[in-house]
């Protein structure tokens, strides 16, 4: 059953060039067996959900300063046993790393895979991540669980936080979908 419904999920999203690889591969991940959404699932990686969450005006995006990884990233990660579906696992992140809680939800709009690297006894392995964009209907943000910093960022402004694609790309998916 999630299995499909994930499948249905990824199939509502309207692609980009680099994403439409990205969907065999996580065809492939959702055809294995185990529980792929299990961060214990290393290979080749499960799946995460993150959350591209746009301020009231829709003319910032909300970036968070991700303490292990020290860098600028969207709130996201692992899916927890409670969560009901990916997009709850993303709406968790939100508040449990910047103290939003208020959104408005417009669904799944992009996918990205990329390597996450390995810490202790987690080895390296992919985040096969599923992404959605929220409308925040407050401004105000904190840093909290594992974020050093969480801010407003204007959407001409965000490469000058991050210059990955997998950042870049949704982001300019976002602008082009606001108008």
């Amino acid at each position: 059953m999630l299995r499909a419904a994930i499948g249905g999920l990824l199939d509502s999203i309207d692609p980009a060039p680099d994403e439409q690889a990205f969907r065999a591969r996580f065809d492939e991940l959702l055809a294995m067996s185990g529980d792929v959404t299990s961060r214990d699932h290393y290979v080749p990686g499960h799946l995460t959900a993150s959350a591209f969450v746009v301020a009231p005006d829709r003319q910032a995006v909300l970036l968070v300063h991700h303490a292990k990884l020290d860098r600028w990233l969207q709130p996201g990660g692992h899916v927890e046993p409670g969560d009901a579906d990916l997009e709850a696992a993303a709406r968790r992140e939100i508040t449990e790393e910047s103290g939003i809680t208020e959104v408005d939800s417009h669904g799944a709009f992009d996918i990205d895979i990329h390597t996450f690297p390995g810490r202790g006894a987690t080895p390296t392995h992919l985040h096969f991540d599923v992404r959605f964009h929220f409308e925040a209907q407050d401004w105000t943000v904190q840093a909290l669980d594992g974020v050093n910093d969480a801010r407003w960022v204007p959407f001409g402004g965000v490469e000058a936080f991050s210059t990955e694609r997998s950042i870049l790309r949704p982001v300019a998916k976002l602008v082009r979908q606001l108008g």
